[in-house]
Order: C-alpha cells, then sequence, then structure tokens
C-alpha cells in the first residue's frame, strides 16, 4: 500500500518543483517609475538673480531636498528607471540663495539657453552665472494670499 502512492507522491514534488521557474518566453510588463521633479529648459531659462524663494517655487515647484543645514540650498532631483531595460536616468539641479533669500545661483544638469539662440553643449553638470542670463524676460508675479491666507494674517498666524 505504501509503495502505490510513492510514484504518486513523486509526480506531486516533480510537478511543484517544475512551477516554481518560469520560462523566458514568458515576460512581465514593468512601467517606468519616475521620481522627483520634471524640470524644463523653458523653466530653468525663467530664473533670473533676485527672485525670491517663493518666485522660485512658483517657476521650478516645490524642491525634492530641503537641507536644514544648508537653508539657501534647494536640490530638485529627478530619477527615471525604464522598466523594459532597468536603465537609470539621474538629474540633480541646484538652487542657492543669498542671506537676504534671494537666488544668485544655479547649478546641475539643466541649464538656460543662451541669449542668441545658440545650442548649449552637453554637459552634464555646469554651474550657471545668472548675471549673464538676458533680463528681457519679465519675472513671475508674487502670489496672492487666498482668503484663508488673510484670515490667518488677521489672527496672527
Amino acid at each position: 500500500m505504501i509503495l502505490s502512492r510513492l510514484p504518486a507522491a513523486a509526480l506531486i514534488v516533480f510537478l511543484v518543483g517544475a512551477c516554481s521557474s518560469v520560462p523566458r518566453i514568458v515576460t512581465e510588463y514593468r512601467i517606468d517609475v519616475q521620481q522627483g521633479n520634471v524640470l524644463t529648459q523653458d523653466m530653468v531659462s525663467q530664473l533670473r538673480p533676485g527672485l525670491t524663494r517663493e518666485q522660485v517655487r512658483f517657476v521650478l515647484g516645490t524642491p525634492m531636498l530641503v537641507d536644514m543645514f544648508h537653508a539657501d540650498r534647494w536640490d530638485y532631483v529627478y530619477r527615471l528607471q525604464k522598466g523594459r531595460t532597468g536603465e537609470v536616468e539621474l538629474r540633480r539641479f541646484t538652487v542657492f540663495f543669498d542671506g537676504d533669500g534671494k537666488l544668485y545661483r544655479v547649478a546641475g544638469d539643466v541649464v538656460a539657453e543662451q541669449g542668441s539662440g545658440d545650442a548649449v553643449p552637453d554637459v552634464k553638470s555646469r554651474v550657471l552665472d545668472l548675471g549673464s542670463v538676458d533680463g528681457d524676460t519679465p519675472l513671475p508675479p508674487p502670489e496672492e494670499k487666498g482668503f484663508f491666507g488673510r484670515m490667518m494674517e488677521k489672527v496672527g498666524l
């Protein structure tokens, strides 16, 4: 009676072991994973020296990293991992403020377009002197306070 169950048990163990591997003919779908701040050349070209923190936040969005030990520096990080190939694209952009909270320097992978319309060579990272950027583009208006902002101001908060 025990001998009749032995081939059935061996068959079950063999079938369960065969299910543990997936043939490479079948591949699962993997999505592209984006994380961080997407910055475009248009956004960076709007930066001018002397912009306030609120104006920079309006143009670029909320920074990914704000270091409490370096309050005058905001870091914008973007990471894209392709699902099909697993290739990772990483971009970093840093904004520096002076003691008064005014923008004075930027550095990173995304740079502003030159005023003459010439293409900027593809350099991995560079520092952009904002004093040499053409100042014809108007600054974004400062954000107006909404209803709750005005109410909080009246209360004293």
